[in-house]
């Protein structure tokens, strides 16, 4: 297998089943960084992740941030997930050095877009996120880290400071060798619209959150 050039005259990784297909820098609000483009040729999915400063091989801040078009793209509050990308940008940014690892095809925790829409309707009636998950026939989480752990030891990350509130992502990455130094809590205040997703989240999908504990009352 041979390597290729990037538009910036770099040379990608090696063919594997995710294969960096390109590399360019990327100004943000948040600061500058570089976008890595993949392609996972496994399930077809097209994948990015947003790099600031230089990469060490230990301790990198990191965020594994799963797809969320209505949360990242349209600012939805029926979710933290907007919020928690900025954060995680800022805090990237603030940090001098970090990856923002952004995965496609996990939206709604890996089901797809409109099948997400339809567990929504269904929170709407009533259910919690797990029970409308269930009642469509779906899975609770679809959502696989393999190609996330591929693009970090790609980029040659070796350990991670992994900003998130879910066990399951650091016990994926260490599945797949990549090794977590620290889980850093990516906290979002709640609001009317989310607390009780945000409940079920802790209660039933062992989400550490701590926060909530203190929010009898959240704004509207």
């Amino acid at each position: 297998m041979t390597e290729k050039v990037g538009v910036l005259g770099k040379k990608t990784s090696r063919r594997t089943d995710v294969e960096r297909i390109v590399e360019t820098p990327l100004p943000t609000v948040y600061g500058k960084f570089r976008a890595y483009g993949y392609l996972d040729h496994e399930r077809g999915d097209e994948q990015v992740a947003l790099v600031h400063g230089d990469l060490e091989a230990e301790g990198v801040l990191t965020r594994l941030h799963s797809e969320c078009l209505t949360g990242d793209a349209f600012g939805s509050r029926h979710c933290e997930c907007g919020a928690q990308l900025a954060t995680a940008l800022r805090q990237v940014a603030d940090a001098g050095s970090g990856v923002v690892v952004y995965l496609r095809g996990h939206e709604g925790r890996g089901i797809g877009l409109l099948a997400k829409l339809r567990a929504m309707a269904l929170q709407a009636e009533g259910l919690d996120t797990v029970e409308a998950n269930l009642a469509l026939g779906l899975p609770v989480d679809a959502r696989d880290y393999g190609a996330a752990a591929r693009i970090l030891d790609d980029l040659g990350v070796r350990s991670v400071r992994l900003m998130s509130n879910n066990p399951r992502k650091r016990e994926a990455l260490v599945r797949h060798g990549i090794r977590v130094a620290e889980q850093v809590p990516l906290l979002i205040p709640p609001c009317e619209s989310n607390i009780t997703y945000l409940r079920t989240k802790r209660e039933r999908l062992d989400h550490h959150l701590p926060h909530l504990d203190a929010m009898a009352h959240v704004p509207s």
